[in-house]
């Protein structure tokens, strides 16, 4: 095992995150609070996904502050659990105005984990809301906790996954801008060291102390069996304090997905419902090239992609990267 780099999403001013790790089973939730207000953008790659106000996000609508976003495990039932974070948000004072109301604004995305422990258990309102009072703006817990508790990957064969996780990373330059990213893994491809372009983690080989390459097998033809659909994904969100509009940021989520495309093989399937969250918290004036923080914030996803899977534990007979590390 090689050590990563420290670095959190939080290392970008007036960001907090949080996570709820459910006891009862292996699922949470996971929350970034930019209770201030925040531009946001969105961008979804994946063919299944199960989100909350990205319609919103599009650079044509009209509210373009985000107030926090969710991540959830517990596939559609866990979007429930951004009701505890507008409750959350609420009680502050924070929210978007309106003549009855300030409306806090919680784009949210959800990952399937169901098949781990009792599905019946998922996060919700109460959950959410847990997520913002342990939010803070220091370093991040990784691997099994939050939206990555109950996250596996390598799922094209039966009884072949492993643990995936929630990571975490960031880029600070010189000149003070820093780019960070949150992303829980919870995919059906396999996990790629982009630095070696070996596979570390992912669908094991029959005998448990390998890798399937699943490329491979697609080009041999003998097929691959079928993840459950709608079963997985990725979701995450990278952030910056640059100051960006709405646009600029909707471009930034669409280039960070080269991110998980560099490090998860294969990504964007039909069976994965990829989301990344783009955030401008502009508390840094300086003038930035848009393409710059784009590749940079793809650089931040796939380091905060291996550091999830890297960190993560095994649960319930599902080994984790650190157990076929010490084969």
């Amino acid at each position: 095992m090689f050590a990563m780099p420290d670095g959190w999403i939080t290392d970008v001013d007036g960001i907090k995150a949080g996570h709820f790790t459910d006891s009862r089973r292996p699922t949470g939730c996971t929350v970034i609070l930019c209770a201030s207000g925040a531009i946001t953008g969105v961008d979804v790659r994946g063919s299944a996904p199960g989100t909350r106000e990205t319609d919103l996000l599009h650079p044509v609508n009209t509210i373009d502050k985000t107030h926090a976003i969710l991540l959830a495990g517990g596939s559609a039932f866990g979007l429930d659990a951004a009701g505890g974070v507008v409750r959350y948000l609420e009680e502050r004072g924070f929210g978007y105005p309106t003549r009855a109301a300030k409306i806090p604004i919680v784009p949210a995305a959800i990952l399937y984990d169901l098949t781990l422990g009792d599905a019946r258990i998922r996060p919700d309102a109460a959950a959410g809301y847990r997520a913002c009072e342990n939010a803070g703006s220091g370093p991040v817990e990784e691997g099994s906790v939050g939206a990555g508790s109950g996250a596996t990957i390598g799922k094209l064969g039966s009884g072949r996954r492993m643990k995936g996780g929630i990571g975490t990373a960031s880029i600070k330059l010189p000149n003070g801008i820093v780019v960070g990213a949150i992303v829980a893994v919870n995919c059906v491809g396999n996990i790629i060291d982009p630095r070696t372009g070996k596979i570390v983690a992912g669908m094991l080989s029959a005998n448990g102390n390998g890798f399937e390459d699943i490329i491979e097998r697609f080009r041999s033809g003998d097929g691959v069996a079928t993840a459950e659909p709608g079963a997985n994904t990725t979701i995450g969100v990278v952030a910056t304090n640059a100051t960006l509009s709405k646009s600029q940021v909707t471009k930034i989520a669409q280039m960070a997905h080269d991110g998980m495309a560099r490090v998860i093989n294969p990504v964007h399937t039909t069976m994965d419902g990829d989301t990344l969250f783009a955030i401008s918290t502009a508390t840094s004036n300086l003038q930035v090239d848009v393409t710059a923080i784009g590749a940079l914030a793809a650089e931040a996803v796939s380091e905060a992609i291996l550091r999830g899977v890297m960190q993560a534990k095994s649960v319930e007979g599902v080994p984790c990267y650190a157990d076929i590390v010490r084969k």
